[in-house]
Formats: C-alpha cells, sequence, structure tokens
C-alpha cells in the first residue's frame, strides 16, 4: 500500500509517500509538518526513509524521523549528513513488498533518483516528471535543463510502457496512463 502522508499540509513540504509490506518505507520525508505522527497514526513503524533527492522539502522531515524510528536513510548522496547508505544507479531498493531499481537522474538536483519497480509497474519519480506533462525546475543550484531531458529520456526507456502508477515530488500521482506523463514531460522539457 502506497499513501501519501503529507496530502492535504498547508506547508512547504513535498509528497512523502508511506509504502507498508515487508519493509515500511517512506520514500521523501517531507518538510514542515509532523510526519512521524503522520505514520504513527497509520499504526505503523518505520524501517527506512528513501530520498528521491536532498532538495528541502524532501528532507525537512529526516531527522524527526530518524529519532522517533531509530530508522535508517537512504540517498544517493553518501556524503550528505542525512544520508547513511548511498544508493547507486542500478542498485536495487527494497520498498514495501517489492524490488526497486533506483535510476540516477540528475538535471534538476545532482543528487536525483527515480525508483522504479517494473513486476507491480510502479514508478516514485521524485522531482524529474509530474503529472500532465509537468518536468523538474532547471533554475536552482545543480539544475541543468539538457541533463533534465537526457534523465527524462533515460526514465522513459527505463520504464515500461505499461507503467500502472507514477508517484511524483508534488502533486497528483498518476494512475491513469503514466508512460503518457512522462513522454508528455520528455516533449514539454525539449520545447
Amino acid at each position: 500500500m502506497i499513501e501519501n502522508v503529507a496530502r492535504g499540509q498547508q506547508v512547504f513540504t513535498s509528497n512523502a509517500f508511506l509504502v507498508t509490506g515487508e519493509r515500511t518505507v517512506l520514500v521523501d520525508a517531507g518538510s514542515e509538518f509532523d510526519a512521524a505522527a503522520e505514520v504513527r497514526d497509520r499504526d505503523t513503524a518505520l524501517d527506512a526513509v528513501v530520498l528521491t533527492h536532498t532538495h528541502p522539502d524532501h528532507v525537512g522531515n529526516t531527522g524527526a524521523l530518524v529519532e522517533a524510528f531509530d530508522c535508517d536513510v537512504w540517498g544517493f548522496d553518501p556524503d550528505h549528513e542525512l544520508v547513511d547508505h548511498a544508493i547507486a544507479d542500478g542498485d536495487s531498493v527494497q520498498i514495501g513488498d517489492h524490488s526497486y531499481e533506483a535510476l540516477h537522474t540528475p538535471g534538476h538536483k545532482d543528487d536525483h533518483l527515480c525508483l522504479y519497480a517494473a513486476g507491480p509497474e510502479v514508478l516514485f519519480a521524485g522531482d524529474l516528471v509530474f503529472a500532465n506533462g509537468s518536468f523538474g525546475r532547471t533554475d536552482l543550484p545543480e539544475g541543468d535543463r539538457g541533463v533534465l531531458i537526457d534523465n527524462i529520456e533515460y526514465l522513459r526507456d527505463a520504464v515500461s510502457p505499461e507503467l500502472a502508477e507514477m508517484h511524483t515530488g508534488h502533486g497528483p500521482s498518476v494512475t491513469e496512463d503514466p508512460y503518457d506523463h512522462v513522454e508528455a514531460a520528455l516533449r514539454a522539457a525539449k520545447f
């Protein structure tokens, strides 16, 4: 089960997806709300936090989550103060009941990851692509439009056209033809 525990928060935050199962994981910690209380309200413990990238709106709650659940933090950059365990491009990461392939996808931020499970056809897209053909900002430090375009292409080629769910760093998740939204983001980014 995948649930956005940041839904309805009126603060500067990303989405924060609680994935329950064999290994209960929060994909992105969000910011400026009590994420630990939101996880506890679902009557579950937390085994790990997996970060799509380390922009403040995605990591602000990380310290409080680690303190509340004594969990490890996984992300691309092992030198970042919040990251306990590095995830490299092509690594497998257990999230819930499924193994996700990590796809290193910079362009929005150098340490950006997307996470894709081929069996259930689920993608955590972070801030690379969003619903309706939107894509991540490139006007922030480490942003690069050309690199972003290359990595949207990498993502499009890595996921199946049968993709069933796309969970993004901001805005709504996509459960109807999410692959089309990836292709639309690529077209828009190239424009």
